[in-house]
């Protein structure tokens, strides 16, 4: 019985000391900050400094335009044997960029992600961390996509905002 009793005294202290994480509700870029927010209740509980497509102002339009969308999507997957890390899927195109893409005739792109540094040139995030390299996506460096990717849960709302 003692040793239950400082077996539930160890674990509710270790709870107090370190906290717990707060379930991520919401995820918010805003482009013009290069700043993304993970929030819970509307409360930002981490931030990270990311990178965007080569050509990062306005919404994306089509595919090869290097701009990163803007607007309400939902993290839908995560891809552990990504090219960039792991990656975690962005449901874009929603259904209003696909109108848009064909009322305009053109393809409107998919695979927009957030995700970590090139397999082999993790190295070199220092660097690459600094400018907007991506096809449309959403960088951070390795480190920060493992703990994004332990926080998020697949179906989470994004908020990509300008």
């Amino acid at each position: 019985m003692c040793k239950m009793f400082i077996l539930i005294i160890s674990l509710l202290a270790s709870v107090t000391c370190y906290g717990v994480e707060p379930k991520i509700d919401t995820v918010l870029v805003k482009k013009s900050e290069k700043k993304m927010y993970l929030l819970t209740e509307g409360k930002s509980i981490k931030e990270y400094k990311v990178v965007f497509g080569a050509n990062p102002k306005d919404h994306k339009q089509k595919e090869g335009d290097e701009r990163t969308p803007e607007g309400k999507y939902i993290l839908d997957s995560k891809k552990e044997n990504s090219s960039f890390y792991k990656a975690i899927h962005i449901s874009y195109p929603n259904e209003n960029d696909k109108a848009k893409a064909k009322y305009s005739g053109v393809n409107p792109g998919s695979s927009i992600m957030i995700h970590g540094q090139k397999n082999g040139l993790s190295w070199l995030s220092w660097l690459s961390q600094r400018f907007n390299w991506t096809d449309g996506c959403i960088a951070v460096t390795n480190k920060e996509m493992d703990e994004i990717w332990g926080l998020i849960n697949e179906g989470t709302p994004i908020e990509i905002q300008p």
